[in-house]
């Protein structure tokens, strides 16, 4: 393998590292939001409490993961800074999330039909979140491929 190339996938591989161990910034504030939202305001109170409160702390995480990117994860591939360019990248970030979030939703009821068909962990009360820690591996490197090669995109050298 060239040198260049193995650099390349070094570099890929430790960006890769760096945005799963921020991503947990996200998780923290989605999770803390969303109890924070259904303890103090929401309780007993079935739409607010699993609907809307999971969308509001979902953007807030969203937003918390965007500024670390932003800002750290690929501040190099911001090539010129302005509320424009922050505000267009939001987009890009905050559509490629929504879209993840629905395959997340998708891939951690496909890892539940395929227990119940196996009769594994059934009636175990982590297998629900068993479910949902394996969608989120998969969803998150989906995540990073998109964040990665489309929201981020490295800019085209010109020759």
């Amino acid at each position: 393998m060239k040198t260049s190339t193995k650099k390349r996938l070094w570099e890929l591989l430790m960006r890769f590292a760096v945005f799963s161990i921020t991503s947990g910034a996200g998780t923290l504030v989605d999770l803390g939001v969303h109890w924070w939202l259904s303890a103090a305001f929401l309780q007993d109170r079935y739409w607010w409490t699993f609907w809307v409160a999971p969308v509001i702390s979902f953007e807030l995480a969203v937003l918390t993961n965007f500024l670390i990117a932003y800002f750290y994860v690929w501040r190099e591939r911001i090539s010129q800074r302005s509320v424009r360019s922050f505000f267009r990248h939001f987009a890009g970030y905050n559509a490629t999330a929504t879209g993840v979030f629905f395959i997340k939703l998708l891939v951690m009821q496909g890892f539940h039909l395929l227990f119940v068909a196996l009769g594994w962990f059934q009636g175990a009360t982590y297998e629900p979140v068993l479910c949902n820690m394996l969608a989120l591996c998969i969803s998150g490197c989906f995540s990073f491929v998109l964040n990665e090669f489309v929201v981020f995109k490295p800019p085209v050298k010109k020759d």
